[in-house]
């Protein structure tokens, strides 16, 4: 059981047969969704107006909205980024392993390198580049440190440990 996919015009979502999409989410469009990533509950993943792509075990987490600009800039996001509960994720790129906290947007233009991440409640305003393993916060959202690897890389836990959780969820509306 998957969220609803709906065509828009002459594009139907494809979704990677390993990526789960909650019974709740909605996929539109001109969308791609990656091997192993989740798109999870109460989301809005709109490519009606360009296109959206996003990579392998890439978790998009409940309640977020992810949208792009008619025909200007499109969503580009890669492997293994996590995009945190009511995240809005509008018009830009998120590189490999990015991560955006909770209730943080990111908006038109806007780039998160490798490793990048935008914390909680932050807005990264259009245009902004969050270099790779930067730690940017706050609403407009500022540099606040250049991130070790040992601390990044406790959150790079993050992105395997959705894709087990979705398997998780997948078996467990199977059985229902």
């Amino acid at each position: 059981m998957t969220g609803p996919v709906i065509p828009f015009e002459d594009k139907t979502p494809k979704i990677h047969p390993e990526a789960w999409v909650a019974p709740t989410a909605i996929v539109i469009g001109d969308v791609e969704i990656g091997e192993d990533s989740s798109v999870w509950y109460h989301c809005v993943l709109r490519g009606d107006t360009n296109i959206m792509r996003i990579g392998a075990r890439t978790n998009i987490q409940d309640g977020s909205v992810l949208h792009l600009n008619a025909g200007a800039e499109p969503l580009i996001i890669g492997d293994d980024v996590t995009i945190g509960h009511a995240c809005i994720v509008h018009a830009c790129t998120l590189k490999n392993r990015a991560f955006v906290g909770m209730g943080a947007t990111v908006l038109d233009r806007a780039v998160i390198e490798e490793g990048g991440m935008l914390g909680a409640g932050g807005m990264l305003p259009p245009g902004k580049v969050i270099g790779p393993n930067e730690l940017w916060m706050g609403s407009p959202a500022k540099l606040v440190r250049v991130m070790s690897a040992e601390e990044r890389g406790k959150f790079d836990r993050t992105a395997p440990s959705y894709v087990a959780l979705a398997k998780r969820h997948r078996a467990s509306l199977a059985r229902g």
